[in-house]
């Protein structure tokens, strides 16, 4: 009996966790994914519940292109055959005698993944969706010397057939590649997977490219998850880096040459997949051209998001309600931060013209983002407007939250000191207390 409410619990985190997802599910329907994993990857205990992960996301209208590596598959087989192994730069060394060791690691572990992914689409029960396509879509080129190191038969991509690819994807198939390329000859190379991804990527268009990697995302210096990257910020990163992070620069070169978004999460962490697409803390690290947030005013279709937003502190007493039709009438007075078209802050700006004072109101982020600086955010753009307008200061009423104001510059003040028309609108049972912060007009 004590076990049913962390069962009742369970079950409502799982409800709720579904029902947020459906504007993810939405959002990504039709969209081509290329998610890529090393060879370690295919090895790790998780690895049945990623390839299920993987498997649902195709059952969801999600064009999915797999790429697999296969390093330390190529390890072992190079020491069962008493080869040496011969590595630089991240890139193997594969002379004449090794190229059918790495085929065959390589072949193996294909065949590994396709087996897993066909036993989940079978428990999935996706019939005549169950097809993983394989062949050779990977056009490749020898590598050549460099430094003074021939690396003989391993290559960088030449081109990928990208429309044989889309191909199979517009049939309803999953695709499968493996770091092994072909001449027009029909000469195999040895191929660096993130290399692979990246060109895959880049070829066909993607909207996203998601790696796999033991870490569960790029960790900082000090060890810390770096939750998102623009293309400016991972090319200062990689330059701090004393040991080069290849899967960042792939995802770094891969957004750089148009792939909208790039993610790195963990194999090692259950789920991880689903909750970076899915969820609207993500789970590792994504890399964007620019930052995919943005502070803009509200319009009138924003009503219905900014009621939802709000909601949860009136009902606390934390916000004065709004109904729908005020909100409406309002509506021009807020700006908001938008990420993925999904209303995560706002606040309001009242002018007082005649009193060149404005009332800073209606603060809010949603609980899952307050960990960054969007308040601040927020406050300064709600500042910046203030002093367009002419505004000399900012006053805010508040029941909860003065501290955050004292320490950004704001100072305790009376009913007095608000504007006029602000004064007759007190309402004494709520007994906010009062706020101001002088602004610095600039002169045109």
């Amino acid at each position: 009996m004590d076990t049913q409410p962390d069962q009742a619990a369970n079950t409502t985190d799982y409800v709720n966790w579904f029902r947020n997802s459906t504007p993810y599910i939405n959002a990504h329907r039709g969209k081509t994914f290329v998610v890529a994993f090393p060879g370690e990857a295919v090895t790790a205990a998780r690895f049945p519940q990623l390839m299920q992960d993987v498997v649902l996301l195709h059952s969801l209208g999600i064009r999915v292109v797999l790429v697999h590596g296969a390093r330390p598959q190529i390890d072992q087989r190079m020491v069962d055959s008493q080869l040496p192994i011969q590595i630089g730069h991240h890139r193997r060394v594969t002379d004449q005698a090794s190229l059918p060791a790495v085929m065959e690691a390589i072949g193996r572990t294909a065949i590994q993944v396709q087996s897993q992914l066909v036993q989940c689409m079978a428990a999935a029960h996706l019939g005549d969706n169950s097809i993983v396509s394989t062949g050779n879509y990977v056009v490749a080129k020898p590598y050549g010397v460099h430094q003074g190191i021939d690396y003989q038969h391993s290559g960088e991509v030449r081109k990928l057939r990208h429309d044989a690819i889309h191909r199979q994807l517009n049939n309803g198939h999953l695709v499968l590649l493996s770091p092994l390329g072909y001449s027009p000859t029909g000469e195999a190379f040895n191929l660096v997977w993130e290399e692979v991804a990246e060109a895959t990527a880049t070829s066909i268009k993607a909207d996203k490219i998601i790696y796999l990697n033991e870490a569960e995302g790029i960790l900082a210096p000090a060890g810390e998850l770096i939750r998102e990257l623009t293309v400016p910020q991972a090319n200062e990163l990689i330059s701090q880096l004393e040991d080069p992070n290849y899967t960042l620069i792939s995802a770094r070169n891969a957004v750089t040459r148009g792939t909208s978004r790039a993610h790195i999460i963990s194999y090692e962490t259950d789920g991880a997949l689903l909750q970076e697409l899915f969820t609207v803390n993500g789970n590792g690290t994504l890399i964007t051209q620019q930052t995919y947030e943005k502070v803009r005013l509200a319009n009138i279709d924003d009503v219905a998001s900014l009621l939802e937003l709000i909601e949860p502190l009136e009902q606390e007493g934390v916000l004065v309600r709004r109904s729908r039709e005020l909100l409406e009438n309002e509506i021009e007075h807020f700006t908001l931060i938008e990420r993925d078209d999904k209303i995560i802050a706002c606040a309001a700006l009242y002018p007082f013209q005649d009193e060149s004072s404005g009332e800073l109101a209606c603060v809010v982020v949603h609980p899952e983002y307050r960990q960054g600086n969007r308040g601040d955010t927020l406050l300064k753009s709600i500042e910046q407007r203030a002093a367009m307008l002419g505004l000399g200061s900012l006053f805010v009423l508040t029941t909860r939250t003065a501290h955050w104001f004292m320490e950004r510059g704001f100072r305790s003040a009376t009913i007095s000191e608000l504007p006029q028309h602000r004064q007759s609108l007190y309402n004494y049972q709520r007994n906010s207390k009062v706020f101001v912060k002088r602004l610095t007009v600039k002169s045109t």
